[in-house]
């Protein structure tokens, strides 16, 4: 048995960057050879083992043959007469073909990893075991298949993009670029699953140029399929007095990448993605014009979450920014009264996390133009201030205050009411509910308008 590091772990450490899984195949060994040296069985599809001490994941060399359209229409063969070179030839990319030999792997579950876990990765060249030419393309910057049977699983085209926004000096290989395009008019695509899509989209999301993600995702046809919602934007004018960059698919992509810029999460990262979704549904005959399309942007990306069963959190934050998003950007210009109405829209008191979330992911809509990506956006601060002044209105002061207030009025009860206490006359006399709510929206616009003047 001879067990070998291979993909992610050794690619990354031939970049320099930090390694955090490492993964391993072992070749000329049987599940229950394994078994016997300590190490723990999880694999539910194929035979995949948990390290006894270090947890690290050892698979079996296996080949893969597709029975079935889509990526689980797959059989799989792991057995000691499968090579590396063979396990090796059914990955994804080059540059995650790359294995190095662990040592001591002969008569005992503890062998010497040649890289332990939490500590830096070295290699050299005459360590590497590459087949395929993986590390040629990590020289040129490539990202390439390894073998015809890139195409038999549709998952590997978002892989292929992820990576494209992670490493976003990559280039996709054009051989690469055209089994894509192929797969996409095979329907390959059609046959994901959303779960999958929306794993893979998450995942890019965050990396440093997401936009890499769905330039190659278009390049191929496969957005078209997935996320025809964002498609579309591309073509579709803004008026260039507002967007120097003018077409709005553009403009989603320099958002997009100014979130990144500006290290946002996951929930408003997706909120840019989406916040100008109507765009790509306004009539040809308003254009550059966009009125309206808010609330198109809304609706659309709703049924987008749905679909793609995205997350509540990024779904309700989405909403929230498609929504109001031009309202936030003119509320430099806004009435203490428009202040306090705009956050209870966004339910900012209630949620001020979120709404902080808003305000950035508005940020970055500001900042993704032509021109304008230092540009400062003060409506943020101020809209934030605004609402630290009007949480210093609490329903208790609202209340104690309007109780105070009829307690010195005079009680006029009416002959039948003449033995009344002042407490009954009080509790006759307390604001309902909704005045309650009233008494607060006017309190609060106060407060915002000492604040602003």
């Amino acid at each position: 048995m001879q067990i070998y590091m291979v993909g992610g772990a050794v690619r990354d450490a031939l970049l320099g960057l930090p390694v955090k899984d490492r993964d391993w195949v072992a070749v000329g060994a049987t599940p229950q050879q394994l078994v016997d040296l300590g190490y723990l069985p999880v694999g539910k599809d194929f035979p995949v083992f948990l390290h006894p001490v270090t947890k690290d994941e050892v698979a079996l060399a296996r080949q893969e043959r597709k029975t079935a359209p889509g990526y689980h229409g797959f059989a799989f063969h792991a057995a000691p007469d499968v090579t590396l070179e063979q396990d090796l030839f059914r990955r994804d990319l080059t540059i995650n073909s790359i294995a190095v030999q662990a040592l001591n792997t002969q008569d005992t579950c503890q062998y010497e990893h040649v890289f332990t876990a939490n500590t830096p990765i070295s290699l050299h060249r005459e360590q590497l075991i590459d087949p395929y030419g993986g590390l040629s393309d990590l020289e040129d910057k490539i990202l390439r298949h390894v073998s015809p049977a890139f195409a038999e699983d549709p998952v590997r085209i978002l892989r292929l993009a992820r990576f494209a926004a992670r490493f976003s000096d990559f280039s996709v290989a054009p051989e690469t670029m055209a089994l894509m395009r192929q797969m996409v008019q095979n329907g390959e695509v059609d046959a994901l699953v959303s779960e999958r899509v929306w794993q893979e989209i998450a995942t890019g999301l965050m990396y440093t140029k997401p936009s890499r993600m769905f330039e190659v995702l278009r390049e191929c046809g496969a957005l078209k399929r997935l996320l025809p919602e964002l498609d579309r934007l591309w073509g579709v004018p803004q008026r260039a007095e507002y967007h120097p960059e003018i077409d709005t698919g553009v403009h989603a992509m320099m958002v997009l990448d100014m979130s990144a810029k500006l290290e946002a999460n996951l929930a408003i990262r997706y909120a840019c993605l989406c916040h100008d979704f109507g765009k790509g549904t306004t009539p040809a005959d308003v254009l550059p014009r966009h009125i309206g399309h808010e609330d198109r942007s809304v609706k659309l990306l709703r049924e987008v979450s749905t679909r793609l069963r995205v997350p509540t959190d990024c779904k309700e934050l989405a909403e929230v920014v498609a929504r109001e998003h031009g309202n936030i950007h003119r509320s430099g210009d806004f009435s203490a009264a428009a202040i306090v109405r705009l956050l209870e829209r966004c339910d900012a008191f209630r949620k001020p996390a979120r709404f902080a979330e808003v305000l950035l992911a508005c940020e970055c809509d500001a900042r993704g133009r032509l021109g304008f990506e230092d540009a400062a956006y003060p409506q943020r601060q101020r809209l934030l201030q605004s609402l630290q002044a009007a949480q210093t209105v609490t329903a208790d002061l609202v209340m104690k205050s309007a109780i105070n207030n009829i307690a010195v009025q005079p009680i006029n009860t009416p002959a039948r009411n003449e033995n009344a206490s002042k407490n009954e006359v009080l509790e006759a006399k307390a604001p309902s509910g909704k005045q309650i709510g009233e008494l607060i929206h006017a309190a609060r616009v106060q407060a915002v308008a000492a604040f602003i003047t």
